[in-house]
């Protein structure tokens, strides 16, 4: 008999994540500490249930605008060398104690450099919190693969900056590149240059379309910029038609269809910025029927207090998903990540397989 379905179980599963922001996912007490540590003035609470219930709620507003405003306050404590070193190692940790394999964590450079620290100093000491994450990890018997994705934000012009950043620690863990923000106003062709270089240096990168704003942000995306993968592509569905048969996919979704272009959905982060009514409602459960290459991610874990297993025990209690579901979501993730193939497949064989092996066997 397969293990029970619980998020206790689940959490023993082998997890992929591809969609996480580094300074969405700090623990609350390590917020408080780090405050403290620079003379930071400006937290609601200086007691972590408080805090980390101060963030789940003004998350929950319904306005991406407003989930933004939240990362006002982790920020400004991830300044320093240190402080930055700090919150990835324990990211890493976290993860890692939450049965995530392989994650890949977005951060960007440019967003901690008001202390005086240089970009290459920014990334520097996130790969170092990162190595450290991954040692102790492993040696509680928890080990996991973490790697970097460098993120500009499109609503500033240091997009070719970053790029180029991201190539240069290429070989040292910033596997990938991204775009991140507010969608509205700020197409992702602003930085068009960024990414046709990324694509003469035959590099990964992905693009936050489909959240906030509708399918010419997908279109966008994808046709004019290249993206390897969609930061949640939710308003994909805006192309996907009922029909006596079926679903009547539109020239778009087809497309992202056919090319196994992987959607990385955040179902709980969704709710909170109105991108879908409720988990039942959420589109990735008729994504997945139509086998789109759906991945399923936590997107911020702070603000949506929220783990990998977790986002997947709501899609388990909301569409009846079992073992084979989540091992698809799983594969699909690590077939996705911007790792090198032979990589991946280890993973996938060597870890993901056996790992869900032994929980239908229980």
């Amino acid at each position: 008999m397969p293990a029970p379905l619980t998020e206790d179980n689940i959490r023993r599963a082998p997890k992929v994540l591809l969609h996480d922001h580094l300074d969405g996912g700090v623990r609350p007490e390590t917020v408080i500490e780090l405050a403290a540590a620079i003379g930071y003035a400006g937290l609601p609470s200086s007691d972590p249930v408080e805090l980390g219930d101060w963030f789940r709620d003004s998350a929950d507003s319904g306005s991406l605008e407003r989930y933004l405003e939240t990362f006002d306050q982790t920020l400004a404590v991830m300044q320093t060398a240190e402080g930055l070193t700090r919150v990835a190692r324990e990211a890493a940790e976290d993860l890692a104690a939450d049965g995530v394999v392989y994650a890949e964590i977005r951060w960007a450079p440019e967003l901690h450099v008001d202390g005086g620290l240089s970009l290459a100093e920014v990334v520097d000491a996130v790969l170092a919190g990162y190595a450290e994450g991954e040692k102790r990890a492993a040696e509680r018997g928890r080990p996991i693969v973490v790697r970097a994705i460098a993120t500009a934000m499109r609503h500033a012009a240091r997009s070719s900056e970053i790029a180029r950043l991201a190539v240069e620690y290429r070989d040292r863990g910033v596997v990938g590149f991204d775009i991140a923000g507010a969608e509205a106003g700020f197409p992702p062709t602003r930085h068009l240059d960024a990414f046709e270089y990324l694509r003469r240096e035959n590099y990964h990168f992905t693009i936050h379309a489909g959240e906030a704003f509708g399918l010419p942000s997908i279109w966008e995306a994808i046709q004019w910029c290249g993206a390897d993968r969609l930061g949640h592509g939710v308003r994909i569905v805006d192309d996907i038609a009922p029909g006596p048969d079926g679903a009547v996919l539109g020239r778009l979704s087809q497309y992202v269809r056919d090319k196994r272009i992987p959607l990385e959905m955040c179902p709980s982060s969704n709710l909170q910025t109105g991108a879908a009514a409720s988990i039942a409602e959420h589109p990735i459960g008729l994504l997945r029927r139509l086998h789109f290459r759906v991945t399923v991610n936590t997107d911020n874990r702070l603000m949506s207090a929220t783990s990998m297993s977790r986002e997947m025990a709501l899609l388990v209690d909301a569409f009846g998903y079992d073992w084979s579901d989540l091992q698809w979501f799983t594969v699909n993730a690590m077939k996705s990540a911007f790792l090198g193939f032979d990589e991946r497949l280890a993973i996938i064989n060597d870890v993901i397989k056996p790992g869900y092996a032994l929980l239908l066997a229980e």
